[in-house]
Formats: structure tokens, C-alpha cells, sequence
């Protein structure tokens, strides 16, 4: 068994309407996984200590997700759990350098007496033969929320 070191960075920026309160919690986010394994089942590290909050809006609402992550080698996955104040998760994005911004929480309704809030869990993903961030760097991913009338 070979030990390899993964470490994908996240940071975190959010865009908003002019009127719109959308807050990333928790700060940058460091994954790293330190054991591959040659085989089928990928190793994978999971962090939770990220949050979204925001003010619900007018009309109903989405939260967008996308990435910019230069030479990107290894997987990262998010989603939204634990809404509260309306909208409904998206299944888990995969984040890929150059993706368009894909849907990360729909169906936010408009004003209700309380905010929407929202943790946000992080999968890192890293084959063996994807060779390793010692070998190949880290990848460092800038992650964007945009919340958006639906």
C-alpha cells in the first residue's frame, strides 16, 4: 500500500442581485486525503464547516454554484443539507473548472418570516491513479454563490 496526500483548497466568494443578502459561514475549507489505494473505491474525505445564509426575496429564488479551479486533477463535490427557511437541495454538484453555474438550492420562497439557511458539505474525491498533490499540487478551487430570481 502506497500513502499519497490529496489536498484540494476551497475559497469561497458569492455574487448578488443589488438588493439580495446572500453570506458564505465558516471561511476557507482544506480537504485532504491522505491514503490512496489501488482498486475500484476511490478514497474520499468529507467536511461540513461551511454555511450559507440568506434573505429571501420578492419573487421565488435559487442558489447557484460554480467553480474556477486552473489544472484541476482531482474531484470535488458539493451539496446543500439541512434547509431551513424553504428551498429544496439540488442533487450533489460535481465542480469542474469551466462549468456554467449549476443549480444548488430551487424553490426559495419568497419572504417568509425567517431567513434561509443551509451547511454546505464538501467531498473530496482522488484516485491512485490520479497521482498525488505532492507529485502534482493541490488544487484550489474559487467557489461562487449566486442567489438569482428562479
Amino acid at each position: 500500500m502506497r500513502t499519497e496526500l490529496f489536498i484540494i483548497a476551497v475559497l469561497l466568494t458569492w455574487a448578488l442581485p443589488a438588493a439580495a443578502q446572500l453570506r458564505v459561514q465558516g471561511g476557507n475549507v482544506t480537504i485532504s486525503i491522505t491514503a490512496g489505494i489501488p482498486g475500484p473505491i476511490p478514497p474520499s474525505a468529507t467536511v461540513s464547516t461551511t454555511g450559507l445564509r440568506w434573505r429571501q426575496e420578492t419573487v421565488d429564488t435559487k442558489i447557484t454554484i460554480s467553480t474556477i479551479c486552473p489544472g484541476q486533477k482531482f474531484t470535488l463535490r458539493a451539496v446543500a443539507t439541512g434547509i431551513t427557511g424553504g428551498g429544496t437541495p439540488a442533487p450533489e454538484v460535481t465542480l469542474q473548472e469551466g462549468m456554467p453555474a449549476t443549480d444548488f438550492i430551487v424553490d426559495i420562497p419568497p419572504r417568509k418570516p425567517n431567513n434561509g439557511r443551509c451547511t454546505v458539505q464538501y467531498t473530496a474525491v482522488a484516485t491512485f491513479e490520479q497521482g498525488n498533490s505532492l507529485e502534482l499540487g493541490d488544487d484550489l478551487h474559487t467557489i461562487t454563490y449566486t442567489l438569482v430570481a428562479q
